[in-house]
């Protein structure tokens, strides 16, 4: 009895501890530049260009301050290229995209776009402007057309559903079912595959972003369903800034450049032929040649 009574007061104390938690970043603060719209390379005050930098930052996340992440950590993602971020597990890669969605703030340096520190941005519009695909995608319990909807910046109409559903090769399989996009998803999208709910992910699209991060997106699907998603993601990012995290190295060859980061440092930058010429002294190399797990 005295011993599930400590363990039901330290589990209290727990849930108390978590309910006391506060973050930093205030999502619904309204201070901020609004950017209205993309324009890609051409500099204009108060749009979107979608270059970012990782400057100088040090990070360790909050509940293991003890932990460095990254200690004078730089990187720049130009706009309109892709670039991919690889690593042994514990490098900070998947660090990388939560800096740049804001879900965390650096304990020092800066993360700037086109130019600005993220934090001069009002938050939910800079969001509006990047896509996320992360491995387990959080679908909501709801119909496909209503997830897809969730996507959106704005209203959309059907045939603009069809088209980012065939973008994103995920027009097939939807016509195919029973109630095409009236589908019910289930809880967390459980009544679809990984490769289905990873394929509406992708359907992100529908809001055009200027950004879009993938991280991991494949790492737990089959093979038949990596190389269906990956014709998808290829075409996807085509002429839009993209991170993409992943240690299954096949997918990232065709990225435009590919960074190789070693206990968060980046040791390695360059295109996939070019690092593979550094032969087995090559860090990049090092990892390719690693048997898949």
């Amino acid at each position: 009895m005295t011993s599930d009574l400590a363990a039901g007061s330290d589990a209290v104390r727990s849930v108390f501890a978590i309910q006391d938690r506060y973050s930093q970043i205030d999502p619904e603060d309204r201070k901020g530049h609004m950017t209205e719209k993309i324009i890609g390379h051409t500099e204009v005050l108060y749009e979107l260009l979608a270059s970012w930098a990782l400057s100088n930052v040090d990070f360790a996340y909050p509940a293991r301050q003890d932990v460095i992440i990254f200690k004078g950590f730089s990187l720049t993602f130009e706009a309109g290229k892709s670039t991919a971020v690889v690593g042994q597990s514990g490098s900070g890669m998947s660090t990388i995209i939560s800096l740049i969605e804001r879900f965390y703030s650096p304990l020092g340096g800066t993360v700037m776009i086109d130019g600005q520190d993220i934090k001069s941005y009002h938050l939910r519009c800079s969001r509006r402007h990047i896509a996320l695909v992360s491995q387990e995608p959080p679908l909501f319990e709801g119909t496909i057309r209503q997830n897809l909807a969730y996507c959106a910046s704005e209203d959309v109409n059907e045939s603009e559903i069809i088209v980012a559903s065939k973008a994103a090769n995920a027009q097939d399989f939807v016509a195919a079912l029973q109630d095409g996009y009236d589908t019910w998803c289930g809880d967390r999208g459980l009544q679809l595959s990984g490769g289905q709910k990873q394929r509406i992910a992708i359907v992100a699209i529908l809001k055009n972003p200027a950004i879009l991060l993938l991280d991991e997106a494949t790492s737990a699907l089959d093979s038949q369903s990596e190389k269906l998603l990956q014709g998808a993601l290829e075409g996807v990012m085509v002429g839009r800034t993209s991170v993409v995290v992943a240690h299954r190295l096949s997918t990232i060859q065709c990225c435009d450049i590919i960074a190789v980061l070693d206990k968060g440092k980046v040791v390695e930058k360059r295109t996939h032929s070019s690092l593979m010429t550094k032969g087995p002294n090559g860090a990049y190399y090092s990892l390719f040649s690693q048997p898949p797990k």
